[in-house]
């Protein structure tokens, strides 16, 4: 597995998305929940890239965007956003808060399933729970979304596409901070079992059940002949 360290950037001047340059601006439970997202530990599938957080979500926002990479193709893409509001938020229930999209591209087949949005929020919360990481105010969307193609793209076969988009707040641990590299880690779990990556060993030193009993979706590799 392949370190994450120095992969990462806040795109913020070092201030979590504030605009504020001095750094003790910054609260230390949000400094280190940024510095374990880029201390973790991540499977060599993934190619993740910092890219600018959202501004006006909460005071302070920290994001990144991966890719599953598997011979040069993507089979699955996605975006997650740290949040941080020290005076705590209503919905949230907590200081923190994680937002993320997740897409891949499915076989048409497989979109048949009247289970399959049911099974990927599952993932999700399986992804979670299979790291013991406790969380709250869970919620979300998986949609599903058709595309044919005609004249000069006939030749196309039909492409189903899955979304998850979701968040929930990650329970702080001493000193406020979550443990926000077990949660990059059990997102990266979902990220490469929608791809269809069949599940990584357990880190012996994650101390976590990760990928035990893990069903991944089959999933399309590249462009294929209609």
């Amino acid at each position: 597995m392949a370190a994450a360290q120095g992969h990462f950037s806040d795109h913020s001047d070092g201030d979590g998305g504030t605009g504020d340059t001095e750094a003790n601006a910054v609260p230390p439970a949000f400094r280190r929940a940024v510095d374990a997202l880029r201390a973790a530990r991540l499977r060599p599938e993934l190619e993740i890239d910092p890219t600018r957080p959202p501004q006006r979500l909460a005071p302070y926002a920290y994001a990144l965007e991966a890719a599953v990479v598997e011979d040069e193709d993507d089979l699955a893409d996605g975006r997650l956003v740290l949040l941080h509001d020290p005076a705590g938020h209503d919905a949230w229930k907590g200081t923190f808060r994680l937002v993320t999209l997740v897409r891949a591209e499915l076989e048409p087949e497989m979109a048949a399933d009247p289970l399959l949005p049911e099974v990927c929020w599952s993932w999700l919360t399986g992804a979670l729970e299979a790291r013991g990481l406790a969380y709250g105010e869970a919620s979300g969307t998986v949609t599903q979304a058709g595309s044919h193609y005609f004249g000069g793209l006939a030749e196309r076969r039909p492409a189903t596409q899955i979304e998850i988009r979701a968040s929930w707040t990650p329970q702080e641990a001493l000193g406020g901070a979550p443990d926000t590299g077990a949660h990059l880690a059990a997102w990266c779990d979902l990220l490469c079992q929608i791809a269809g990556l069949p599940p990584s060993p357990p880190d012996p030193g994650a101390g976590t059940t990760a990928g035990a009993g893990v069903v991944s979706l089959p999933q399309r590799r590249g462009p294929q002949q209609p």
